[in-house]
């Protein structure tokens, strides 16, 4: 197609007809891959003479065409072929013809800095790709033009392309970084003279600070994690810090300065500043502390301190004192000035520079950033959203100089008590009297904050230390509780948070403690938005510090009604925290609010994904906000886990939740919503056919993408088959055992996945054998061949275990079946020699080093026992007395375990072990290591139809069987036993008689309590 034509279509694209627009973007999608088509898209891109706005949808089409297929293995560009009813991902080639992609490459370079800045950032996305793809390996010649074009006119386009090529290494370390020493021997010495050249210039426009920021940037990126060789060398580090120094000393330039806040800190000269600070900040905290650094860069660490840590600092202090004296400083390097200052505390020769003007820094300087300010008294008044927002989000944290200037404080207290507590605390008391003192016209609101602030931001530190520890009760009721009814709104809402820091100190007076509550419930009502906020925020830790429930319980309707309340107002993953902890210390209590809470918090839910998918940055604090409302969720369906009826009524509520997010569209909470559906799956009454429907979600999921979820996925899975067998068995369509057949297989032959991400497999295999016993029959052959497939090319002990636990359950299942399949796929002799060959090995302690869990023992002793009934044809004499001696040898092993664990929950060694509920087992199985002495935790388990089996009485009662249908086999087997082995067996038998005395004591003990319970 001609450049006129395609341009026809590209303006086509933004015609405000709907068919038009279309009609095009269907064409452009037809001829994406034609030759050529690209390279054109590239000339209308460039050519001055087209219209901007095509030129404009030419760069995006660009853009997101090379995004997409230039490179579509690294990007993880995958499609999707159905292969025997399961989804396998495929990574697709680049359709882009190579001769293409190298006139691209001659090309782009060339345009870089002549387009306008609207296309050269699109264009500059495009080399991002192309450059993370291709370069050193298909674009050797990159590096060379960026080394010629700092030498002639081009120098904007040569540091532009620079910039994008060193922050590809960035955060690459070791082997990866090698190129960045070659490109920085290339490039740094004509930067260098660049660099020395525009600081120089007389006048500078902000064009000259635009350069300057991008050799910043490329110097960031070049030393971010190591510092480049070259610069090892002392005259090459001095000139550039001379230049750093130059630039972070001078006044930026007061022509052309904006008015506007918002566009001043953006300005350039600004910018230049900022990344100058930046620079420096990283090279002291990574490059210049002696004690952090390994031997070979301790002499840099030595030189940085001695020649450039004190220069910067005395440079830093001074950039501060124009704040002092009302001057200007963007938020950004305010921020990082103190971070340096923070970060000097700790060594002694930057404190000692630091103290001489440390009491103007600290008065004059850091408390006034401390205070309430005119720009947070106009975003209280115009945008208190966007208040709450900004105080609850920890990425503005990270910029903030009021957060920079409190880590100062606590550091300082810290590091430095001695000389700093007692003189800090003088001042914020002094703060407090003469507020106390002024009339209600002349109070100093601001300054009062800002105290109060102070005070809560040491909370830990006063806590802890006498004399402040004993006043707190006292300095509470007298500067912050009065602040409850303030006439000013930020000082209510200052006084909540605060108040909520010090919940949990030891009240003498507990109408304080109960005073402090009730002020903090009665400002959830509050008229002001943020001191709602802070005031659900400090309800949290009262909650958690009531000892006296019945404080609360008389208020808990209306309390929950105004949180509801407030979640409808503000998107905000504190006030969830807030319910979480109402719930949890209220469990069974809550079950009358449970389906209204359910209700509440799906409908915030819904709202809050809404905000986040119209948040084209992904920032937006509805996301986060979200995956709170779900794990909120999950704390009421565990707080009512001993009503069933209840997940009756509130099933319908969240379905609509479980079956959106299971797709692709819950990727980011996909582990929140398994574990609702685990919940509901465990403790509803039945699983109905609507949860049912659940179930190829989870698969397709599986099969797709969610291949790290099958741990959480396994619960779900173990739920339906084992609490609906009769489902699983019986339905047809869709067909539940060809599904588990079809995944599990799959998931088992697949070579590229490790064998940690595999091991909920097997243990579906043996939840379907110990759940389905006598009707699955037509599986286990299948079944036993790909666990055998997999075994021989298993290399974790664990999974290993896990696999031959799977022929145990199949034993168990059916002993001579198994045994025929093994036989028959002529596996049997290599499978049980492994299986007895791991059960003989130990570690150097003595310990099994197989099979540790009680869980591991308990199958593996069924699987066995099982097999001693066979005939002689099935099972010969010598193989017989084999099973029979490792038999019991398990068995000895797993009452000395069980022994063991009952000993330590008696001394509280370790505390009780929880054998957790079904829907609780969310952990990875990563402990399960060979090295791990940890034999005595069953917590990873799921429950199981075995957990009724007791393997003494089952093996006493097979022999039993064996000894009435066979006497002689019997007979011979009892004669061969040596000493050790009859007393091993007569051990077993009398504890199996224990065992079925104390099983009886319980039967007959839940009888009558449950008779008792009826009456």
């Amino acid at each position: 197609m001609d450049l006129p034509s395609l341009a026809l279509i590209l303006q086509g694209a933004l015609s405000t007809n709907p068919d038009q627009r279309r009609a095009a973007e269907e064409s452009l999608n037809q001829i994406q891959f034609a030759p050529q088509h690209l390279v054109r898209l590239l000339q209308i891109i460039v050519e001055a003479s087209c219209d901007l706005a095509v030129r404009q949808v030419a760069s995006i089409t660009f853009k997101n065409f090379i995004a997409k297929h230039w490179a579509p293995h690294e990007a993880g560009y995958c499609v999707q072929w159905q292969a025997k009813g399961f989804l396998v991902p495929v990574c697709e080639q680049s359709r882009i013809l190579p001769e293409d992609k190298e006139v691209v490459r001659q090309n782009i370079l060339n345009f870089i800095a002549q387009v306008p800045p609207i296309l050269r950032a699109q264009l500059g996305e495009c080399l991002k790709t192309i450059i993370h793809a291709d370069y050193p390996e298909q674009w050797p010649a990159l590096l060379h033009w960026v080394k010629h074009n700092l030498q002639d006119q081009q120098v904007y386009g040569a540091l532009f392309v620079l910039r994008i090529l060193s922050r590809k290494y960035e955060f690459k370390s070791d082997d990866e970084r090698i190129p960045v020493n070659h490109i920085v021997d290339e490039t740094f010495p004509n930067l260098l003279n660049i660099f020395n050249r525009l600081v120089q210039v007389a006048n500078p426009s902000v064009e000259v600070a635009d350069l300057i920021k991008l050799i910043c940037k490329i110097f960031w990126s070049s030393v971010y994690l190591e510092i480049p060789k070259q610069l090892f060398d002392p005259n090459v580090f001095n000139a550039w810090m001379v230049l750093f120094l130059n630039i972070l000393e001078r006044p930026v330039p007061a022509e052309g300065q904006p008015e506007d806040p918002e566009l001043r800190k953006t300005w350039g000269w600004w910018k230049v500043k900022k990344w100058t600070v930046h620079i420096l900040n990283r090279l002291y905290t990574r490059f210049g502390d002696v004690k952090l650094q390994n031997p070979e860069n301790k002499a840099f660490a030595q030189m940085f301190q001695k020649n450039y840590a004190g220069q910067i600092l005395e440079c830093h202090l001074n950039l501060l004192n124009v704040i002092r004296v009302g001057g200007y400083l963007p938020d950004r390097v305010i921020n990082l000035i103190l971070q340096y200052l923070s970060n000097s505390i700790s060594k002694s020769n930057m404190y000692n520079q630091l103290q001489p003007r440390l009491d103007v820094v600290l008065f004059e300087i850091i408390f006034p950033l401390m205070c309430f300010g005119d720009n947070d008294q106009r975003l209280w008044d115009e945008d208190p959203h966007e208040y709450v927002r900004k105080g609850y989000d920890i990425i503005e944290d990270l910029y903030s100089p009021r957060t920079a200037a409190m880590d100062f404080v606590s550091e300082l207290v810290r590091k430095r008590q001695k000389e700093n507590l007692q003189k800090f605390l003088f001042f914020i008391v002094e703060v407090f009297k003469r507020y106390d003192e002024a009339a209600p016209e002349y109070k100093n609101f601001r300054q009062k904050d800002g105290a109060l602030l102070a005070i809560g931001a040491l909370c830990d530190k006063l806590k802890q230390t006498e004399p402040y520890k004993s006043e707190l009760e006292r300095m509470l009721v007298q500067h912050v509780f009065p602040e409850f009814s303030s006439p000013v709104g930020h000082l209510r809402a200052k006084a909540a948070w605060v108040a909520g820091q010090y919940a949990h100190i030891n009240f003498s007076d507990p109408n304080n403690f109960r005073r402090a509550l009730h002020s903090v419930v009665a400002g959830m009502r509050d008229p002001e938005l943020p001191v709602r906020v802070d005031s659900v925020f400090a309800l949290r830790s009262f909650v958690e510090a009531c000892n006296d429930l019945g404080e609360i319980r008389p208020i808990l309707p209306q309390l929950l009604d105004e949180f509801f309340k407030l979640m409808n107002e503000v998107e905000n993953e504190d006030l969830v925290f807030t319910l979480e902890t109402i719930v949890d210390k209220f469990g069974e209590e809550m079950a009358p609010y449970a389906l209204g809470l359910c209700q509440n918090l799906a409908a915030a839910f819904w709202k809050c994904m809404n905000t986040a998918e119209a948040d084209e940055e992904g920032d937006d604090p509805g996301a986060l906000a979200a995956v709170g409302c779900l794990r909120a969720i999950s704390t009421i369906l565990e707080s009512v886990s001993s009503l069933p009826d209840l997940f009756i009524h509130i099933e319908p509520t969240l379905l609509p939740i479980m079956r959106r997010m299971l797709t692709t569209d819950g990727q980011e909470v996909f582990e929140e919503v398994l574990e609702i559906v685990s919940y509901m799956t465990f403790f509803s009454p039945t699983i109905s056919l609507e949860m049912w429907s659940l179930w190829p979600l989870m698969m397709e999921a599986l099969a797709d993408w969610a291949i790290d979820f099958f741990p959480n996925i396994l619960v779900p899975l173990d739920n339906y088959i084992s609490r609906s067998t009769a489902h699983f068995l019986t339905c047809k369509e869709p067909d539940y055992q060809q599904s588990l057949w079809t995944m599990v297989s799959s998931v088992m032959a697949d070579k590229n996945l490790e064998d940690g991400d595999i091991e909920p497999a097997p243990k579906l295999i043996q939840v379907l054998f110990q759940n389905c016993r006598g009707q699955v029959d037509h599986w286990v052959e299948p079944y036993l061949r790909i666990t055998v497939e997999r075994l021989r090319r298993t290399e974790k002990p664990y999974l290993k275990c896990l696999l031959i636990e799977v022929v145990a359950d199949s034993l168990y299942y059916n002993a001579s079946l198994t045994l025929i399949i093994l036989q028959k796929l002529n596996v049997a002799t290599e499978v049980f020699n492994l299986w007895f060959q791991m059960l003989q090995q130990t570690k150097k302690s003595g310990a099994r080093a197989n099979f540790k869990r009680e869980h591991d023992k308990k199958v593996c002793c069924l699987g066995l026992t099982s097999l001693l009934p066979l005939p002689a044809d099935q099972l010969p004499g010598e193989a017989l007395e084999r099973v029979f001696k490792s038999t019991l040898e398990l068995l000895v092993a797993y009452k000395d375990q069980v022994a063991a664990v009952s000993a330590m929950i008696s001394e509280n060694i370790h505390g009780i072990i929880t054998y957790c509920m079904q829907a609780k087992a969310f952990r990875s199985t990563e402990f399960d290591d060979e090295d791990s002495d940890d034999d005595f935790s069953d917590d990873e388990e799921l429950q199981s139809p075995i957990d009724d089996v007791d393997p003494f009485i089952f093996f006493v009662d097979t022999i039993k069987v064996l000894q009435a249908s066979d006497p002689l086999r019997f007979q011979n087997i009892s004669q061969t036993l040596d000493f050790h082995y009859q007393a091993l067996a007569n051990g077993v038998a009398q504890h199996a008689e224990v065992r079925r005395v104390e099983i009886e004591k319980k039967k007959s003990e839940k009888a009558t309590g449950a008779v008792a319970a009826a009456s």
